[in-house]
């Protein structure tokens, strides 16, 4: 081969001549998810490595986002006799691909993230004010109500979901990022990039996509509803709390027990008082690296090849539905409680039952500050919050159990 052969296979090579405009699309998408992480501060944790791995996946030629593909014999995955594990073609895997083969496929990042959420998470307002829950349940809503919508478009459209797809788009209603990773790998693992990057892409829209619901269905007299300080709560009920929703679980809802049990194994070893050590790594550096893992690997998703299509666009718009629905049914029973509560309830609190903790709480916190500056919501909305951790989680169970088989 002579110097201008090799010059040309080296030019035929770069970035220039192989990006398509898809790839370039989605490098312009990834590097706005930065922005906004960066200069909005919208959910920074998440969209910077997000972003990230949305620019790593479109690199042209690189294939950093390559998932390793199954030995098949006979066309099962071939298990090793000595191992018992399934091998994996020795096809060079990119790093992005490996990791989200590791830890997203198998639904282990999720598990682990809920740990670290329940070693950070107070269950006290709920504890305080047990109606509470009442919000976090009606947020749910939008889960189920997705669903069959999903499924009446799957029948009248040329959209092609099964039952089982249709739970995992309805699960994004939750805002609860993990949980819709969870019930995807188990039961859309072919669509659970897309249903990923949407369920994050939304809990980092929060303060965006809420505040026109919650001004929309409140009155100005409504939002400006002040609540009482809420009792304080004993160690002995902070300690006994995760034990009590995990025997409940146990007996009614087995199918929920891997992430309700992640979450209150979590807080328990937060709230106990003599593992130290084991609740500030898991409120640290366990979910620290688990979130720059399950960020990047989110990202790898985000490929051109597998994000642009019909049905990646039906699923961003079926998840926008389904949390401004989940939304929207939290501020309408606070509405619904205060006629047959002696206790007045700021409406604006429901908008937190969704499970983006904490960030749906400080949006209704500061929502109720620019209507009353005396108007202290956040801890008040904790309480809806952090029970839309558990509806979600619990939401998950249900159609595991009833869409699993």
């Amino acid at each position: 081969m002579n110097i201008v052969d090799s010059m040309q296979t080296l030019w035929q090579s770069t970035g220039l001549t192989t990006i398509t405009l898809g790839q370039f699309v989605m490098l312009l998408i990834s590097m706005l998810l930065i922005y906004l992480g960066i200069a909005k501060q919208f959910e920074p944790l998440l969209l910077i490595p997000i972003g990230f791995g949305g620019i790593l996946a479109n690199i042209p030629v690189a294939d950093i986002a390559a998932q390793a593909s199954l030995i098949l014999e006979d066309g099962v995955p071939h298990t090793s006799e000595v191992l018992g594990v399934v091998r994996w073609a020795a096809s060079e895997p990119g790093f992005l691909g490996l990791i989200y083969s590791f830890g997203v496929s198998t639904g282990m990042f999720p598990l682990v993230i809920f740990i670290g959420v329940g070693a950070m998470t107070d269950f006290g307002p709920l504890i305080a004010n047990p109606k509470m829950a009442l919000l976090g349940g009606a947020a749910q809503f939008g889960i189920f109500a997705t669903l069959l919508g999903t499924l009446a478009l799957a029948k009248y459209t040329a959209l092609q979901f099964t039952i089982q797809d249709a739970a995992s788009i309805g699960i994004i209603g939750g805002a609860d990022g993990p949980t819709a990773i969870y019930l995807a790998s188990k039961l859309s693992p072919d669509m659970l990039g897309a249903i990923a990057v949407s369920a994050y892409s939304y809990m980092a829209l929060v303060p965006i996509i809420q505040p026109p619901i919650m001004r929309l269905l409140t009155t100005k007299d409504e939002r400006v509803i002040e609540m009482k300080q809420l009792r304080a709560v004993s160690k002995r009920e902070k300690i006994l709390f995760p034990l009590l929703v995990l025997s409940i679980c146990v007996f009614l809802l087995p199918s929920a027990t891997p992430l309700i049990g992640a979450l209150t194994f979590g807080n328990l070893i937060k709230e106990c008082g003599v593992a130290e050590r084991l609740s500030k790594t898991a409120s640290n550096e366990l979910i620290n690296i688990a979130t720059i893992l399950l960020g990047l690997a989110v990202g790898s998703r985000l490929a051109a090849g597998k994000f642009l299509n019909l049905e990646t666009i039906g699923i961003l718009v079926l998840g926008l539905l389904a949390f401004c629905l989940g939304t929207a049914a939290g501020v309408i029973l606070a509405k619904l409680m205060n006629l047959v509560c002696k206790e007045k309830v700021n409406p604006l609190i429901g908008a937190a039952g969704v499970s983006a903790v904490p960030m749906a709480a400080r949006v209704v916190n500061k929502v109720g500050l620019e209507e009353n500056q005396n108007n202290f919501l956040l801890m008040h909305a904790m309480g809806p919050n952090v029970s839309g951790v558990l509806g979600s989680a619990v939401a998950a169970g249900v159609l595991l159990a009833l869409c699993g088989g």
